[in-house]
């Protein structure tokens, strides 16, 4: 059995790796990161991970564990020692890794980024067990926010070049990578779209996140016998964006077969 979802909304240009992320369910998800991945400012479910696993639930298959393994602040240096460190005891058959806006924040050299984001991703795949049930979400660009609009042309630069080493590697390792940092630049012309702390994204930019990411999944049933049941979720997601009155407007529409 095949349930084809398409949701289609008005324009913006996002893009993501031809690569689909494929899980057996139950579905066990670990997302690694760091504030965006914890949800700072927002409710635990209301954080990107929970919203995205919360939706999977929805199309009834089977979330068994959401894991994160994030805290705010932290760089690529920090969650590689928290995995080390962690009693990584499930099977996990989803990963996500979202990392790198402290190292920007904190201004440590790049070359650590790179050589540190790759031992992760190494580490993301070892934990999925295969490189499909991996994802890479670029960096958020803060620069869009009330916090960091000073400084947003250095900012946006930095974040770029993190972006440019992020999205690399995860082509290196054919990993499926989600550019979400458009989403995060219609922040300063939304202000729903950021948290109350004037830095971190709301529910409302995560659940966007979230349509990105769900149009790329394919979850495989492995329950039913020897017969695989698949659900290919196929979500275009478009947005546009009123400069003049600075809202956000979202067209929905479905259809199932």
């Amino acid at each position: 059995m095949k349930i084809y979802i398409n949701i289609c909304f008005i324009i913006l240009s996002y893009s993501a790796l031809s690569q689909k992320v494929i899980v057996n369910t139950p579905v066990r998800f670990l997302a690694l990161g760091d504030s965006y991945t914890i949800g700072q400012s927002v409710s635990t479910q209301q954080s990107w991970p929970f919203q995205l696993t919360s939706y999977i639930k929805t199309i009834g298959v089977q979330v068994d564990t959401t894991g994160i393994i994030a805290q705010t602040g932290w760089t690529t240096g920090n969650l590689i020692n928290a995995i080390n460190n962690a009693n990584l005891n499930k099977n996990y058959n989803l990963v996500s890794l979202l990392i790198g806006v402290n190292n920007q924040y904190k201004g440590i050299n790049k070359s650590i980024y790179i050589d540190e984001f790759e031992i992760l991703i190494k580490k993301a795949i070892e934990i999925a067990g295969n490189k499909d049930r991996v994802f890479v979400l670029s960096i958020p660009d803060y620069g869009y926010t009330p916090f960091g609009e000073l400084n947003q042309v250095k900012i946006s630069k930095e974040i770029d070049e993190y972006n440019d080493v992020n999205k690399t590697i995860s082509q290196k390792y054919q990993v499926a990578y989600f550019n979400i940092t458009e989403i995060s630049r219609m922040g300063l012309n939304n202000p729903a779209l950021i948290a109350p702390d004037n830095l971190h994204p709301s529910a409302e930019m995560y659940q966007l996140w979230v349509n990105l990411i769900s149009g790329h999944l394919t979850i495989q049933d492995l329950n039913t016998d020897l017969n695989t049941k698949t659900f290919d979720l196929e979500v275009k997601t478009k947005i546009s964006v009123n400069q003049a009155t600075k809202t956000v407007t979202l067209e929905f529409c479905s259809e199932n077969s």
